[in-house]
C-alpha cells in the first residue's frame, strides 16, 4: 500500500486544500481510495473512484490522473510492450531547478521551462510502450515510456492521441539524494501540444528539502490526520 498525502498552498483560489490518497500494489483488486479536504466546505469528503484517464484535479485538464509522476495507476488499461533498449538525452541532475537560490518565476516561462536552468546527460532507458486493450476507451492511443537504467525511474513520457499523432509529453527532472540514498524527481512537466500550454508540479526549489523517514505512523495517513495537515 502506498499512501500520499499533499496540501495546495497557491494559487489563491486553491490555497488550503487538500488529499489523501491510499493506493494498493493492485488496483485491478482493490480501488484507490481518496479523501479531500475541501477548504470552501471546510470539510473532508470521501471522492469515487479517480483515475485512469481522467483528468486530474487542479491540472486544468493539462493530464491525466495516472500521468502523476508519468504513470502512476493500475497497468490493467493496456497490453504492455517491452521495446528494448536505447540511449537518450533525459533529464538528470537537476539541481539549479533545485536550488534554493532560484525562484519560481526564473524557471517557469511561457511556453516552457528556462532551458538555462536544466540539465539533459545520455542514459541508457528501457523503452515500454502501452496501448488500450480493445475492450476499454481511452483518451490515449498509445503511450511511450522512458525508464532510467540507472533509477529504473520514468524519465520521459510519449503520450499519443487515437489518432497516432503525439498528444502530451512529459519529463521528470531529477536529482539525488544521496543520504537516503535515492533518485526523485524535483519537478515534473506535461506539456499538451494541442492546447500550446504545459503544466508544471512538484516546484520545490523555495520550500525546504524533501524530508525521508523510515519511521512513518501509519495514523499520520488517515482522514482525521488530512484535517490537521492542511492547516
Amino acid at each position: 500500500m502506498l499512501a500520499a498525502k499533499s496540501k495546495w498552498l497557491t494559487p489563491a483560489h486553491l490555497a488550503g486544500a487538500g488529499a489523501l490518497i491510499l493506493e494498493p500494489i493492485d488496483t485491478s483488486l482493490e480501488p484507490r481510495i481518496i479523501w479531500r479536504y475541501l477548504p470552501e466546505l471546510r470539510q473532508i469528503v470521501r471522492q469515487p473512484n479517480l483515475g485512469y484517464d481522467l483528468p486530474a484535479s487542479y491540472s486544468d485538464a493539462l493530464r491525466t490522473v495516472e500521468d502523476f509522476e508519468l504513470f502512476s495507476g493500475s497497468p490493467d488499461t493496456y497490453e504492455w510492450r517491452l521495446l528494448g533498449k536505447r540511449e537518450l538525452y533525459i533529464p538528470y541532475n537537476a539541481y539549479r531547478a533545485h536550488s534554493s537560490h532560484v525562484e519560481v518565476e526564473e524557471i517557469v516561462g511561457a511556453q516552457h521551462l528556462n532551458p538555462a536552468l536544466l540539465r539533459y546527460e545520455l542514459h541508457r532507458v528501457w523503452v515500454v510502450e502501452g496501448k488500450p486493450r480493445a475492450d476499454g476507451r481511452h483518451v490515449y492511443g498509445r503511450r511511450v515510456l522512458y525508464v532510467d537504467e540507472d533509477s529504473w525511474q520514468i524519465a520521459v513520457a510519449d503520450n499519443y492521441d487515437r489518432a497516432g499523432q503525439l498528444m502530451r509529453f512529459g519529463e521528470a527532472h531529477a536529482v539525488n539524494y544521496y543520504a537516503v540514498p535515492v533518485l526523485w524527481a524535483t519537478l515534473y512537466t506535461m506539456y499538451d501540444f494541442g492546447k500550446r500550454r504545459y503544466l508544471v508540479e512538484g516546484l520545490d526549489n523555495e520550500r525546504r528539502a524533501a524530508r525521508f523517514s523510515d519511521s512513518l505512523d501509519p495514523r499520520e495517513f488517515t482522514p482525521n490526520a488530512l484535517n490537521y495537515y492542511v492547516r
